[in-house]
């Protein structure tokens, strides 16, 4: 499955944040990760992402069931990994 996952932590956090999707997707911009990922990977990933945020922190995380159907579009350069996205 294709997610895109964004997040709010505070400043002390986001190292440990970053470094936890970065071994499971690809950085495309500040706060911001995309790619595919299974299932199992994905309850992997956020129960390890519980076990770092704390109060006010957030993270949202879109599947998107038909990636096909979603156009990206990047205004200027685009940072992290290769474009990837179907």
């Amino acid at each position: 499955m294709f997610v895109i996952v964004t997040y709010d932590v505070e400043v002390g956090r986001i190292d440990r944040v970053r470094k936890l999707l970065r071994r499971y997707l690809n950085w495309v911009q500040n706060s911001v990760f995309e790619g595919e990922i299974t299932l199992s990977n994905l309850a992997a990933l956020e129960r390890e992402l519980l076990e770092i945020i704390e109060g006010d922190d957030s993270i949202y995380i879109y599947k998107v069931k038909l990636p096909k159907a979603v156009e990206k579009k990047v205004l200027g350069e685009g940072k992290g990994a290769p474009d990837n996205f179907l």
